[in-house]
């Protein structure tokens, strides 16, 4: 009943129950922030209905269920914080229609299935965070064309296959996570190219090759899993 309401926030209280459906109904709402309560249930799809929202930040809750598909609808939106919940199923496709986002947070879930290639068309993103999820198959290739891209974080996940050398296209990238996955093959020679790069994260596989000499100097932090070459 507030159709002209434009920011709520409620973060850090003990709120309960579920998020209501509602909510789809505050037409101008620009930020909406959840996080840290401890709200269960699933994510209403009338949350879809938001179309000003550019934030939407639900973190650090007891939020199951899959992420609706509705949520492509939010075509404004900067920064999607799902991070530290209970969902499940798999990243929807549909992600990669929100065009403006720049922050993507579903680390800290319970999540299968593979990373959508449909992520690469969210050309303006820069932080993307799917650790700590039961996500499976290979490292998209597509994520290369993430040129603004600065951090990617998929450890203690249980992705497959070689580190794809088109990862050294990502030439803004200064965080790069892939540990604890079941990653095979050599080290690719192309990261080489990531002259942003201050920390890599390796560890927890099984991959093999060595980490170009040229990345010491910049590297600020560095698990050692894999030798740098002579």
């Amino acid at each position: 009943n507030l159709p002209n309401l434009a920011r709520l926030r409620l973060d850090r209280n003990y709120l309960s129950g579920s998020v209501p459906p509602e909510i789809g109904n505050l037409a101008n709402l620009k930020e909406l922030i959840l996080d840290n309560n401890i709200l269960s249930g699933s994510i209403p799809p009338e949350i879809g209905n938001l179309a000003n929202l550019k934030e939407l930040i639900l973190n650090g809750n007891n939020l199951s269920g899959s992420i609706p598909p509705e949520i492509a609808n939010l075509s404004n939106l900067r920064l999607l914080s799902l991070d530290g919940n209970n969902l499940s199923g798999s990243i929807p496709p549909e992600i990669g229609d929100i065009s403006n986002l720049r922050i993507l947070r579903l680390d800290d879930n319970n999540l299968s299935g593979g990373i959508p290639i449909e992520i690469a068309d969210l050309s303006n993103l820069r932080l993307l965070y799917l650790a700590r999820n039961n996500l499976s198959g290979s490292v998209p290739i597509e994520i290369s064309n993430l040129s603004e891209l600065v951090e990617l974080s998929l450890f203690d996940n249980n992705m497959s296959g070689s580190i794809p050398p088109e990862i050294g296209n990502l030439s803004n990238l200064r965080l790069l996570y892939l540990d604890g996955n079941n990653l095979s093959g050599r080290v690719p020679p192309e990261i080489r190219n990531l002259s942003k790069l201050w920390l890599l994260q390796l560890g927890g596989n099984d991959l093999s090759g060595c980490i170009p000499s040229s990345l010491r100097r910049d590297l600020h932090n560095y698990d050692n899993a894999i030798p740098f070459c002579d």
